[in-house]
Formats: structure tokens, sequence, C-alpha cells
């Protein structure tokens, strides 16, 4: 399910360029189940609007989920298992986590946004037309005159595992500023997701610690998926560095098993107890450990078990992680239940999130049965569908 989040930047829709070289109502697979407690720049097209700063309410069909960072260009080999040298071609295809993530939301039914900016160019103005054609607000995006969108080579691995050669020097997904942001779009999520990605440069990181502020004081839920690219960082140890600087401020963490390994140093990603002592915090309502296949765990002040993965053959594992993240997301700006205990700090009732976890699991499953992620990512009748008859890993 979350391969994809082990290696580089999520990918989408894919279109042919040649570069050559010359629940149903019911889940009935949640079985596995422990209840232990825990005591445990410049240039922007667009200028956004200024917001008051009053309580969030929670409204009848007010579900927007805004997912904030970077939406860059993927040239994947047109062959697989090949070195970036060894590829006869490429294809050009949409990236960026945070951006799959808002894809995957709307092609669920529910409501999303995308912030972030990218380069006065064809491929910036194609990466915006991509989101609106599938349904997510692209009002939050901005337009630098100064800098190109960015592009990254990725190589997909005979195993469907990625690695990642990156042309953002600066790109323009980096130079987003403070003043760049629509903050009035903020004000009205439930749920405000993001990634470290956009933490790395200044102004983005800026720009990103003022969004979350924006977020916090509207009431949003807060949601982090690290999303480690460390090519992208100047060394591993600003890596874990700046990935932990925001770890305290998110109500809601995801995490692969290699990323736990990465920020504790070489401890057991598969250890209970290294998980709550060294990634839990007070402020955490939910940390989630995704197991690729296999599944996910999760941890709340309260409990903790794990939901089984879903058997499927995968082809591609980009955007698997993406498409768990929506799947849960979507459902807890949906569940006035959910999204109320997150605002008194408690998650009661932990039958419901393992039913929403075995669908953001489908979710998953379902995104690795196809290349690319976009083109890949279900709608909600899929996913119940393969809930229907499925078998678990």
């Amino acid at each position: 399910m979350d391969r994809s989040s082990k290696k580089g930047s999520k990918m989408g829709c894919c279109f042919p360029v040649i570069l050559d070289r010359s629940m149903r109502s019911s889940f009935k697979l949640s079985k596995s189940s422990s209840s232990d407690k825990l005591n445990k720049s410049k240039s922007s097209i667009c200028s956004p609007t200024s917001l008051s700063t009053k309580k969030k309410e929670v409204q009848e069909n007010d579900h927007l989920v805004v997912c904030f960072g970077e939406l860059l260009i993927d040239f994947v080999p047109t062959l697989s298992g090949v070195s970036l040298s060894e590829a006869p071609g490429f294809k050009k295809a949409p990236g960026g986590a945070p951006a799959n993530v808002a894809v995957g939301i709307a092609r669920l039914g529910g409501s999303s946004a995308f912030i972030g900016k990218v380069g006065e160019d064809e491929f910036g103005h194609m990466l915006a037309d991509i989101l609106k054609q599938n349904n997510v607000d692209n009002s939050g995006m901005r337009f630098d005159t100064n800098a190109r969108t960015a592009l990254a080579f990725v190589t997909l691995r005979a195993d469907g595992e990625r690695e990642f050669m990156f042309f953002r020097n600066p790109s323009a997904d980096m130079l987003l500023t403070e003043a760049d942001l629509d903050k009035d779009l903020i004000h009205k999520a439930r749920i405000f997701h993001y990634g470290s990605i956009s933490l790395i440069a200044e102004p983005c990181r800026s720009a990103h610690l003022a969004a979350m502020e924006t977020a916090k004081k509207a009431g949003c839920i807060l949601s982090y998926d690290p999303n480690l690219r460390l090519p992208l960082w100047p060394s591993a140890e600003a890596a874990r560095k700046g990935i932990l600087s925001i770890w305290d401020q998110a109500d809601i963490i995801k995490v692969s098993e290699d990323e736990i390994t990465f920020l504790t140093e070489g401890e057991d990603a598969f250890d209970d107890n290294v998980v709550m002592t060294k990634l839990f915090h007070s402020n955490l309502t939910l940390l989630l450990v995704t197991e690729g296949g296999d599944g996910c765990r999760y941890y709340t002040k309260d409990f903790h078990g794990r939901v089984n993965g879903i058997k499927v053959t995968a082809v591609d594992t980009t955007g698997a992680g993406d498409a768990f993240v929506g799947g849960l997301l979507n459902i807890m700006a949906s569940d006035p239940d959910i999204y109320m205990s997150f605002f008194n700090f408690w998650l009661q009732d932990e039958k419901k999130l393992r039913d929403a976890l075995l669908f953001a699991n489908g979710c998953g499953a379902i995104t690795v049965t196809e290349k690319g992620a976009i083109p890949a990512l279900p709608t909600k009748e899929a996913v119940l569908k393969i809930l229907d008859g499925a078998t678990t890993n």
C-alpha cells in the first residue's frame, strides 16, 4: 500500500513524450485488532485574500481538505527496470504527493483544494489544468515568472520501486511566499494536509509555517505525511531535523516503516514501544504506520492495532501512499462524528477507525494495480467492490 512513500515524488496520468538519445456498508475484514492500552520570492500572479480569525464551525457540506506543497513533472522511462541513462525514452506525468492526495479525495467524491506554486510555463499550466479536470480547486495555485516548474526524472525498477534525479535549482515551488497564500481558502478547510519537501528551503519554508499557523487558528485538523525524499535535502541530518521541526504540531501523522527507521536513527520500526516513545507526542491524535501491501498500524493515546492490507498484484507502487491518505482524510472530513472527536482531542470509536483504515488500505491496493498515480486513483465504488471480495494479507 505505501511502498510509494519510501522513494521519491508521486506521479499521475501519463502523456507520451519521447526524449530520444540520437463499504459496501459494512466491512468484514477487520480481524487483527489489538486494544492494548498505551499510556503512552516574488512574482506571484495572484495575491491572496485576507481573512478573519473567527472560530471554525462544523457545517453540513463543508468537507474541504486543503493540500499544501509541491506539484511537478515526473519523467518516467518508457521501459521499466532500466537506469535513466539506459532509458530509450520518457513519458511525462504530473507528480507531487500533496497534489495526488487532493486528486484522490476528489476521485472518491470528496471536496479538495491545492495550494502551491508552479512556473509560468506550459508545464505549470498543464498541471493546473489536470487538477481542474480532476475536480480539485486550483484557485490557490500561483505561477512564478522567474522560475520553472520543477522536474524529476524517475527510474521505475523491476520491483516497481523508484529512484530519482531532481531539477529544482530553484524551481517555482520553492519560491512560494507567505504573501502568495490564499488564507481564505485555508480558513474554509476542515483538514489541512502537507508534507516536508516544502520545508527544505526559503521562502517556501516560511510560507509553509504560516499556512500551518493559519490552519491551526482556523480550527483545521493538521495532517502530516513527511514523505521523505533524501536527495532533495542538503544532508540526512538536515532532513531529520527539518521533518521533526514541525512534528509536535500535527493532529494526524502518517509514516512508513523506512521513515521510522530514519527518524529514530536506526531503531526497530516494528517495535510499538519505539513508535510510542520516539514518535508519538502529547498533541497527536492519530499516528499511522504504513506497511506497503501488508496494511497499516495505528496508534492513539488509548489504543493501538493493525489493519491488514488487501492482496493484489502490484504493477507500480506510485501514489499508493497518497491514495491511502486521501481515502482516510476524505472519510474524516465527511464524517461529523470523527471530525468532532478531533476537536475534542480524543478518538473513542476504534471500530470506526479500523473501518476507515480498511477503506484507505483498499484505496492504496487499487492504485498499485495500474501505472501512474492519478489514472490509478480509485472511485468510492471501486474501493467498496474490492473490499467486498478481498482477501487480506
